[in-house]
């Protein structure tokens, strides 16, 4: 989920839900060690809980990246062993370091040596073509090992050539099937489950079966499925109202311009707010229209509900307004 969930984002869900683990988009051990490190860690309050992502594979480096994840307040380190893109690859980590078990052991203990919060890894179910059981379960082996107890798997391959980042969400077969396996084989761990995950039924099955369950691009997309979360999980709930939760975004969009952060920044991450309702896609087109972006929020947001409104009272109008834009 890189450059989608940042900290605007993040705290757009925790609107959306009380109790759900965020995870913030892969920051590489480089850009931590060398770059902004504020710029990439900072977070709002308001975001816990939420764990740390890491990209990378020496194990000293991770250690680091790690103790200064922990020093910032994150609540669990997650090494990611999962994201296909060449870019990725380029950096000899994500989904290429399940090829080298002992590597990635080595990086848990490390990290688990460095901090006091839990040292987390997402994976997939194997690399490249070649689909066996064997080699995923052999890599968590080796892994636990070190010491790590918590395993969230992507219960897919991951194509290491000859397919994009998005057709290696979607193209190498979905095997649910072999999680449940994982956690037959090691009951002392801990799986989380990802991919392909769209329906809160899927979720209430799968929690009746493992022990989590991550959703990514789904709830980027049609991020009102995640106000159904808390419930799923046995939490008392007393969910915002949607046009609640648009003002109070509106209202962190009015704090952040103080700081210099343009509401686009922000609007971005809650297009999807009003997905499948009457004239959502007036009122995304008013909240993604940079020709605005020198109006404050709070006038954005007048003429979004005064889009919306138009287009659920008057849809003909709407429709032809919208054609001749």
């Amino acid at each position: 989920m890189m450059d989608w969930t940042d900290r605007h984002c993040r705290y757009f869900h925790r609107l959306l839900s009380r109790h759900a683990l965020l995870y913030t988009e892969m920051v590489t051990t480089g850009a931590l060690i060398h770059g902004d490190v504020p710029r990439h860690l900072d977070f709002n309050p308001e975001e816990q809980p939420v764990a740390l992502q890491l990209g990378g594979s020496e194990p000293a480096d991770l250690a680091l990246a790690a103790r200064l994840g922990a020093k910032w307040g994150y609540q669990e380190i997650n090494l990611n062993c999962g994201c296909p893109s060449e870019r990725v690859q380029r950096g000899a980590f994500g989904a290429c370091l399940m090829a080298e078990p002992q590597l990635v052991a080595d990086g848990v203990k490390a990290m688990k040596d460095a901090v006091d919060i839990p040292v987390t890894i997402k994976h997939r179910i194997g690399i490249d073509r070649g689909e066996s059981y064997d080699f995923v379960r052999d890599f968590v082996g080796t892994v636990a090992q070190a010491g790590c107890q918590h395993f969230i798997v992507h219960a897919r391959n991951a194509w290491l050539e000859g397919l994009s980042p998005k057709e290696n969400r979607e193209i190498p077969p979905l095997k649910p099937e072999w999680v449940l396996r994982l956690k037959h084989d090691f009951p002392d761990l801990q799986f989380v489950i990802n991919g392909g995950i769209t329906s809160s039924e899927q979720i209430a099955q799968h929690l009746g079966e493992l022990d989590g369950v991550m959703v990514g691009r789904e709830a980027y997309h049609r991020p009102w499925f995640i106000s159904e979360w808390d419930s799923l999980m046995g939490h008392p709930t007393d969910p915002l109202e949607m046009n609640q939760v648009e003002a109070r975004m509106v209202d962190y969009m009015t704090q952040q311009a103080k700081q210099g952060v343009g509401w686009f920044a922000v609007s971005r991450h809650m297009l999807g707010l009003r997905h499948g309702q009457p004239g959502a896609r007036r009122w995304r087109q008013v909240w993604s229209d940079h020709r605005l972006k020198d109006r404050p929020a709070t006038e954005v947001a007048q003429l979004a509900r005064e889009a919306l409104t138009t287009a659920t009272q008057h849809p003909v109008l709407a429709g032809s307004t919208a054609g001749q834009a």
